[in-house]
């Protein structure tokens, strides 16, 4: 018998290993995969699905526990959104990564996912918000569950409002926006950042507009021309903006229009090539054809390669690889362990170091001006979208350049 258990004892721990090898730690993609906005759900999953597999590649986390990526459709509702939460729950999710649906649902998701880690804090969820960019959700509703990778409105808009500040040329800005949580905030952070910059600018109107229901922007682009604006601040997304855009084209405005990330949405560049006329600033932390982001553009290569799609969102790409990298410095898979972990956690990216701001959870990474103009072979080498339309490099700011002070009252759980 003792010649005996050695052997079996020594099976039982191989098998053991072997399953610790295999398991998985998953994360819970929810974001809109069907409806209007069911191309910029599909892009942002491809983009999480990316890193998840370059994880993996590499021997995934803590000796080998591989990422499992679940994936849900948002449906851009609350309730459908918090449906699939508890799904996620159920299915062993320890990390929800979500963005694309709007600030409302996002913090909706923040809020279950809170309650749920008060009552069940042994399997606990944390919330990675890669594109919402309502800066209450680092400010005074901040959670310690939440985690924001994606600039927020206000330093968006700063880094705008400091490219208008040199822009002499515009006089008059009209606000054309979303009737949502972020449409306000765009609206409101450019009257009150583009006001400091320029003191001398007019706001000469103002209108809000259901999101994803209007099928014909004509209307409001007459009561812009009404005004006598020559630009307009948006904050409009995926087929609010390209519709925008047709509108304009047809009644031969040519207006200049600042937004937060459009350009990285399906479509756009087709759009303003379309059109013809106006022209679309806008700001992220990258943008093709950039010529000083030699990583971005070699990852670029390969998710082309691999995907057969453009590459547009580096920040969606390295969410799962910040996490990877919070799990290492953890040595654990626990949640609260990972989250404490990402608390200022500094992360050599492809856009550069990024760092996550402890007190609030606040992603600082650089942020680019750019406007979609035609190729020059020059400020613009590089068409996109099948066109003879890219990307202009307008001002490059830092993340700690475009840092805001923050409400935020961090409440962390006990340890």
């Amino acid at each position: 018998m003792k010649h005996l258990i050695t052997p079996i004892t020594l099976a039982v721990g191989l098998l053991s290993g072997t399953a610790q090898a295999q398991q998985t730690f998953k994360l819970a993609y929810i974001d809109p995969l069907s409806g209007p906005f069911a191309n910029v759900g599909e892009l942002m999953l491809n983009h999480v699905q990316f890193g998840v597999e370059e994880i993996n590649a590499k021997g995934g986390v803590l000796k080998g526990t591989k990422l499992e990526l679940l994936k849900f459709d948002s449906k851009l509702s609350a309730q459908e959104s918090l449906s699939a939460l508890q799904a996620a729950i159920d299915q062993g999710a320890r990390v929800i990564v979500t963005g694309g649906s709007g600030s409302s649902v996002v913090a909706a998701l923040v809020e279950a996912a809170a309650k749920h880690n008060e009552r069940d804090p042994s399997h606990a969820v944390l919330v990675m918000n890669h594109s919402s960019i309502d800066p209450d959700m680092t400010g005074k509703r901040c959670n310690f569950w939440h985690f924001q990778l994606e600039a927020n409105t206000a330093m968006k808009m700063k880094a705008l409002a400091n490219y208008i500040k040199k822009q002499g040329d515009i006089k008059n800005i009209y606000l054309l926006n979303q009737d949502y949580a972020h449409g306000r905030q765009w609206a409101h952070y450019g009257k009150e950042l583009v006001a400091l910059a320029r003191p001398d600018i007019k706001f000469v109107g103002e209108d809000f507009h259901a999101i994803g229901r209007v099928k014909d922007f004509a209307p409001y682009i007459a009561k812009i021309k009404a005004t006598g604006a020559d630009t307009v601040i948006t904050g409009n997304w995926g087929q609010d903006m390209t519709l925008l855009l047709k509108a304009a084209g047809d009644a031969g405005a040519n207006y200049r229009y600042f937004n937060h990330s459009a350009g990285s949405i399906p479509g756009t560049v087709l759009a303003v090539s379309q059109s013809k006329l106006g022209q679309l600033t806008w700001v992220a932390e990258w943008h093709p054809g950039q010529a000083e982001s030699p990583k971005v553009e070699a990852l670029a290569k390969a998710y082309k390669v691999k995907t057969g799609k453009d590459f547009l969102a580096p920040r969606i790409e390295f969410t799962p690889l910040l996490l990877a990298a919070a799990i290492t410095k953890a040595q654990s898979l626990d949640t609260a362990r990972i989250a404490r972990a990402l608390e200022d956690l500094s992360f050599d990216s492809v856009v550069g170091p990024v760092r996550m701001r402890g007190e609030d959870h606040q992603l600082l990474l650089p942020q680019v001006v750019n406007t979609i103009a035609p190729v020059d072979g020059k400020a613009v080498k590089v068409g996109w979208e099948g066109t003879n339309y890219g990307f202009r490099t307008d001002a490059v700011y830092s993340g700690n350049e475009l840092a805001q002070g923050t409400e935020c009252k961090m409440v962390r759980p006990p340890q």
